[in-house]
């Protein structure tokens, strides 16, 4: 029997491996590309310059690819990626890129739960999950190992660090800092993320410096900068520390800060 029901609407220019599974009714649009082992569910939509690659599974009625929710797209020649393993459920909605040439990347072994939409522009890497509702504006990076919760919205622009998890119903306007628990409406530190990082095996010298470091950071009433100082001056060894703090000086919508906590000398 045929892999491809015989209800679904398969561009035959589509490139598909021999593999692809795709359920009745899906639709699946001329300049798409999946890879082998995808199953393709009932009513889902595969559109635009797609690549999707090994071993996904897309569930009924996502719509994977249309174009960008953006006043500014023109109907140039914009592309979304979408790596290996990764699951997208039902109603879930991912944009290509905006601009010529713009895209959407997605990495590999992702969760989309169900009426997750990804907008335009978005980074996205490994080992995420994006809980019912989660919600990305247009150009969100998202780095690996992240959890974010149900009904949480993403400003455009903003970045999510590696291990961070987010609370349901979150409202994120400001970078989320890597290994944070993050939580409230707008969002803000309430410490680190020690079962995330017990999870995947920090060693206990990391989770200590970590700890020690966002302490500093959220918890001292220092600013950011006296803050970033007084880290560098204790001379942190585990490059987890080094890299928190790379990214609280690249942030450029700045990060966000701890629950109750009014840092000396800031307005």
């Amino acid at each position: 029997m045929s892999p491809i029901h015989k209800h679904a609407l398969v561009h035959p220019k589509a490139q598909l491996d021999d593999s692809v599974q795709v359920g009745p009714f899906a639709v699946i649009e001329e300049n798409v590309q999946i890879g082998a082992g995808t199953v393709i569910g009932p009513h889902a939509v595969i559109t635009g310059h797609t690549k999707i690659g090994k071993n996904c599974r897309i569930f009924s009625s996502a719509v994977v690819g249309s174009i960008p929710q953006d006043l500014k797209y023109k109907g140039e020649k914009s592309y979304l990626i979408i790596g290996d393993n990764n699951i997208i459920r039902e109603f879930c909605t991912i944009n290509p890129g905006t601009g010529e040439a713009g895209k959407t990347i997605i990495g590999n072994n992702n969760l989309l739960m169900a009426y997750v939409h990804v907008a335009h522009d978005c980074k996205i890497g490994n080992y995420n999950i994006l809980v019912n509702n989660a919600t990305l504006g247009g150009h969100v990076q998202v780095e690996d190992h992240c959890l974010i919760s149900a009904l949480t919205a993403v400003h455009q622009f903003v970045r999510v660090g590696q291990f961070a998890i987010i609370g349901g119903c979150s409202k994120v306007v400001q970078d989320i800092p890597p290994f944070a628990m993050a939580d409230g409406h707008p969002a803000r530190v309430y410490g680190l993320n020690l079962v995330g990082l017990k999870r995947n095996n920090f060693s206990k010298t990391t989770i200590k410096e970590l700890d020690k470091a966002f302490k500093i950071l959220f918890q001292s009433g220092l600013s950011m900068k006296n803050a970033i100082k007084q880290i560098m001056e204790e001379k942190f060894t585990c490059q987890e520390v080094n890299y928190l703090v790379s990214f609280i000086k690249n942030s450029s919508r700045g990060v966000i800060r701890a629950r109750n906590i009014r840092a000396q000398g800031e307005e």
